[in-house]
């Protein structure tokens, strides 16, 4: 398995998170010029969740490449994940809760702390869109289930079944037993959560699922809550969280990594703290997974699971490629 810390010894995207940043060019010699310490554009890096995000990432980043917004290119980048039926966690075809209804949940946030979310939305493709709009559009930050869609028909947003065949198939199956373990695995990961750091240096991520496989109707995980499924807060970092949401809505985690981060801790040490605070003596976390991803202002990099078998992508404008994350318990 490739671990991180190889990764990050032989790359520049971990603790040489400024090799990727800004650079400077002395305009002229005298240090009393206004011109001296010009500085260039920063190189852009997207990360996202899970093997999805390598095409997630390409769309992204096709947009930070011509200098756009970081806030533009995570929305663009997990459309694709949402719009994938084969992918069973997020958007078309995600499996449905326990009666047969495919609900979503979705956040966005940009680097002025603005931001927007739907829960326990139905039949549209795209909840981030709608968390979008909501973030640019409304007062709000939140918007539920029956308003969430009458929002989203508003703003011409279309209608449409999201129970794909293969899903129906797999709800069916399920009911043979019907039995309810709300468990979290590499089997049964439930997000694609992006972040963008963009040439201009602004922060923003999002965050879209279907959530947990045959959950009661009207469960509602961490991933539409701003500081549990995602953070960003553009003077610092951003973080965004995967897995079992009950346990990362108790202890706010994309919010105390950013802190954390905030109190000096790198990406890589924060999400371990945060790791540990669900991951404490005495609780069993035998068949719970949870990981998280976070980025600095710098750009540097980390992450880190309960088990082993997470993984992230990261592109840097050159190379887009999957890395594999250290765990709590290997």
């Amino acid at each position: 398995m490739f671990s991180r810390r190889k990764f990050l010894s032989s790359t520049t995207l971990g603790s040489l998170g400024l090799a990727l940043g800004a650079t400077t060019t002395n305009a002229c010699a005298n240090p009393t010029d206004s011109t001296t310490q010009k500085i260039t554009r920063i190189k852009p890096i997207v990360i996202s969740t899970w093997n999805h995000g390598l095409p997630a990432n390409e769309a992204a980043m096709e947009i930070l490449k011509d200098g756009g917004q970081a806030i533009d290119a995570v929305e663009q980048g997990v459309r694709v994940t949402e719009a994938d039926p084969e992918i069973k966690s997020v958007g078309l075809g995600g499996l449905p809760d326990r009666e047969g209804i495919v609900t979503l949940d979705a956040c966005i946030m940009d680097s002025e702390g603005n931001a927007g979310g739907v829960c326990f939305l139905q039949h549209i493709k795209h909840p981030i869109s709608v968390a979008r709009k909501v973030m640019d559009d409304t007062p709000h930050v939140l918007l539920a289930g029956e308003g969430a869609l009458q929002f989203a028909l508003a703003n011409g947003f279309e209608k449409e079944n999201l129970l794909t065949e293969a899903s129906k198939k797999a709800w069916q199956e399920w009911r043979k037993e019907s039995e309810y373990k709300p468990i979290i695995n590499v089997e049964n990961h439930d997000t694609i959560g992006m972040l963008a750091l963009d040439s201009d240096g602004n922060l923003a991520g999002a965050c879209t699922t279907s959530g947990l496989a045959y959950k009661m109707h009207g469960r509602v995980g961490d991933s539409p809550i701003i500081g549990a499924g995602l953070f960003v807060d553009n003077e610092i970092g951003a973080a965004v969280a995967t897995g079992l949401g009950e346990e990362v809505l108790k202890t706010l985690g994309s919010f105390l990594i950013v802190e954390l981060m905030r109190q000096g801790r790198t990406p890589q040490e924060a999400c371990e703290e945060g790791i540990r605070r669900i991951a404490k003596k005495g609780k069993d976390v035998s068949n719970l997974q949870i990981a998280y991803l976070a980025i600095s202002k710098s750009g540097e990099v980390g992450a880190y699971g309960i088990h082993s078998g997470f993984n992230y992508a990261i592109h840097d404008g050159e190379e887009n490629k999957m890395v594999d994350v250290e765990a709590h318990i290997k």
